[in-house]
């Protein structure tokens, strides 16, 4: 919680800097100092207008977070922009005549927004081919994670992507965390999970805990709380992990861990990788499902086979993508790495949070295949 709070605080300070910043370089666009000669203070209070006065047109048309978002993204590239333009003139000894450097960066902003919103709102499927010593049958495996359902689309619409999911013919689908959150409205969630249950594989559909997905200003707000959630799931053949391991075929383990937000946010526990796999026959394969990834060392000292998680988004926005690696909050942001004999599979994925751009990623379900080797 302290690090969300310090997360927000300094959001602020970013936003109050660059509407300051915007507000003192918008005139600049149109000159505003030789058509009407006005002093510094009352081009400042005009841009200063131009730019709350846009910022809420967006707030209107979208909703304050993603309005934020834009502010901060026009901010940050009209500051490279400034940068570029004065590198240009001080050392290529250019020269020019208007202000291009902020008109510039409204392009720049304009089409990286465009194909961020076109990037969040559509979902790709993205195929990973795994091979092990282990003796398991082939195993085609779909995970989706972060569905936040209701913020890019709403229960009838997640049907089209369990569409898209069930084309691939699984054998097995694993939902890996916040499938819901608290902009989840209870008929959302309750169409959302109707369809999820349709989805026909050999082995099953399985859901663990995200950090969103138990809600964080309670069931008044969303209207169902997590006992209804778990009962929809399970009511339409959903299988809930909370710690728990599960054998199947005789032929690999499905181990679905509880969120780290119960120990970060100190609202409950959960087992260590050690008492997971405690009993379990190693010479079998065991895939975890673990929403957060922030446990790789345990998970690769373990012996585990295949770990996957979700929660970053990729890193949502470029260019700040590794930032969660770089403070140490996540082992991976995006993609796939091997460690020991573990494979790690982070997922951007099917949706997002309450942002609705994803400049530095795209949307994705994840297709895993996994072969003995030969």
């Amino acid at each position: 919680m302290t690090m969300w709070i310090m997360i927000m605080w300094t959001t602020i300070a970013f936003v109050i800097s660059s509407l300051f910043y915007l507000g003192y370089k918008v005139p600049d666009l149109i000159d505003i100092e030789n058509i009407a000669q006005w002093g510094k203070f009352k081009q400042f209070s005009l841009g200063l207008l131009i730019t709350l006065g846009v910022t809420g047109i967006i707030v209107f048309l979208i909703d304050f977070v993603n309005a934020l978002v834009c502010v901060l993204y026009l901010a940050m590239i009209w500051t490279l922009s400034d940068l570029a333009f004065w590198l240009l003139e001080k050392f290529a000894h250019v020269t020019f005549e208007h202000y291009y450097a902020g008109w510039v960066a409204l392009a720049i902003t304009a089409i990286s927004l465009m194909f961020g919103w076109y990037f969040a709102h559509n979902v790709w499927n993205t195929e990973y081919n795994l091979k092990t010593q282990k003796n398991i049958k082939d195993l085609r495996v779909v995970m989706f994670a972060d569905s936040h359902i209701g913020t890019t689309f709403g229960g009838e619409e997640f049907a089209k992507h369990l569409e898209e999911i069930q084309s691939q013919n699984p054998d097995i689908v694993v939902v890996v965390g916040d499938y819901v959150d608290d902009g989840t409205t209870r008929e959302n969630m309750r169409i959302a999970t109707k369809n999820l249950g349709k989805i026909k594989t050999k082995y099953g559909t399985y859901f663990v805990f995200g950090n969103h997905d138990k809600g964080y200003y309670g069931s008044k707000r969303r209207g169902f709380n997590v006992n209804d959630l778990i009962k929809e799931l399970t009511d339409n053949g959903i299988k809930v992990l909370k710690d728990e391991s599960i054998l199947i075929d005789d032929s690999f383990y499905i181990i679905g861990r509880q969120d780290h937000s119960m120990i970060q946010e100190r609202i409950g526990s959960r087992m260590s990788m050690a008492e997971l796999i405690k009993g379990l026959d190693k010479n079998k394969y065991m895939i975890v499902l673990d929403h957060q990834p922030t446990d790789f060392k345990n998970q690769a000292d373990s012996g585990v086979d295949l770990v996957l998680s979700g929660h970053t988004h990729g890193g949502q926005l470029f260019p700040f993508n590794q930032v969660g690696k770089w403070i140490g909050a996540n082992d991976l942001v995006y993609g796939h790495e091997k460690r020991k004999n573990t494979d790690f599979i982070v997922t951007s994925g099917i949706s997002d949070w309450a942002i609705k751009f994803k400049t530095g990623t795209k949307s994705e379900f994840v297709t895993i295949n996994i072969r003995k080797e030969q």
